[in-house]
């Protein structure tokens, strides 16, 4: 039986996280306001199985199909938050599971640096995805497990302030998301990110 370590649905897509997910993705890229489904399983392979359960239940995008050996990943996305609900259930129908059947994530570390020097601004900026880290701003790393819970604190940092998307790893062992700007905009939508996880319901891992 497959287990099921994350379910998240986005009433709403951030404009920065959809415009993220649309430089980064090999499937249908979502915009900003869209609903969108998250979901992550083990073993991997069974991801392919879910999406297409999802696809066909009703009318969702597919953005997301990664399948590692251990955790597989699928997002799907629509401008109605109906059918993204819809397609969520037709996963959770499939696998005989419930959303309280999630994982509930974990906080694995968190870290605030201030007046980030302009070398250090450079060498985060070689490997990020998202906008860049300027010299002088803060920096705000939060790594989570599962992985995929990165995407939930994300959307509700952005909700929360102007804060800047830097980069989010949501694959893997565990996640991470890097925010950055200035101090008051960080501290802000970085104290949304962690209550975004504290406040998500789920079963403790075994």
């Amino acid at each position: 039986m497959a287990e099921l370590r994350s379910y998240i649905v986005l009433d709403s897509l951030q404009e920065q996280l959809a415009s993220f997910m649309a430089s980064t993705v090999q499937g249908y890229m979502p915009v900003a306001g869209m609903a969108a489904l998250f979901v992550e399983v083990a073993p991997g392979m069974e991801i392919v199985r879910l999406l297409d359960i999802a696809v066909k239940a009703t009318d969702v995008r597919p953005a997301i199909q990664v399948v590692e050996r251990s955790f597989g990943t699928l997002e799907v996305h629509s401008d109605s938050q109906a059918n993204v609900r819809q397609a969520g259930d037709a996963v959770l129908n499939a696998m005989g599971l419930k959303e309280s059947d999630r994982l509930k994530p974990r906080i694995a570390s968190s870290t605030v640096i201030r007046h980030v020097d302009p070398y250090h601004a450079s060498l985060v900026n070689k490997n990020r995805s998202g906008s860049m880290l300027l010299a002088g701003q803060t920096l705000f790393i939060l790594e989570t497990q599962p992985a995929l819970y990165a995407v939930l604190a994300a959307n509700e940092a952005e909700k929360a302030s102007r804060v800047t998307l830097v980069d989010i790893r949501p694959f893997g062992n565990y996640g991470r998301l890097y925010l950055g700007g200035e101090e008051a905009d960080v501290v802000v939508g970085s104290e949304a990110a962690v209550r975004s996880l504290q406040g998500l319901s789920g079963r403790d891992a075994g």
